[in-house]
């Protein structure tokens, strides 16, 4: 059975240490999208997460990292969150696990690091995309979506 996805949580880009504020400001000034003051600090990954679409609404993010190589709490280079990805919400992160043990897909996980409750499942597609899976409402940046899908509502 298909894993069951809410949404589209956010898109990570990877950029270079020096141009971080740079990429910020563009981010800011050319597209309008909105810093999330609640990003937390994630170790030897200077940038920013970024709100796209109205505030006050579940909205798709853009994660800006600027890591400088790979980050020591990496497992690899190839297993790195901070490679270019999407990453998807579901609604359970534990039986998201076991559907993709069914399945024999080969996965990793990394546990605590943007929330106390956080849980991301990364792997790889056919074409060797990087996908992040987290259950919805356990990082800062998706509270508000939660409360949305908790009560059943549809995320605009």
């Amino acid at each position: 059975m298909a894993i069951r996805i809410l949404e589209l949580h956010h898109h990570g880009v990877r950029v270079p240490p020096a141009k971080v504020d740079e990429v910020n400001r563009f981010y800011m000034e050319v597209l309008g999208l909105r810093p999330d003051a609640e990003r937390p600090e994630i170790p030897a990954v200077p940038g920013s997460w970024m709100y796209v679409g109205e505030e006050g609404k579940p909205t798709t993010q853009i994660h800006i990292m600027g890591p400088d190589g790979t980050p020591p709490w990496a497992k690899s280079a190839q297993q790195d969150p901070t490679r270019f990805h999407v990453a998807l919400a579901v609604q359970d992160i534990q039986e998201t696990r076991a559907e993709l043990d069914r399945m024999g897909l080969s996965y990793w996980v990394i546990e605590g690091l943007v929330g106390p409750e956080s849980v991301q499942v990364f792997f790889d597609d056919p074409a060797g995309n990087l996908i992040e899976l987290h259950q919805i409402g356990t990082c800062n940046c998706d509270r508000t979506a939660a409360r949305h899908h908790s009560q059943n509502k549809r995320c605009t």
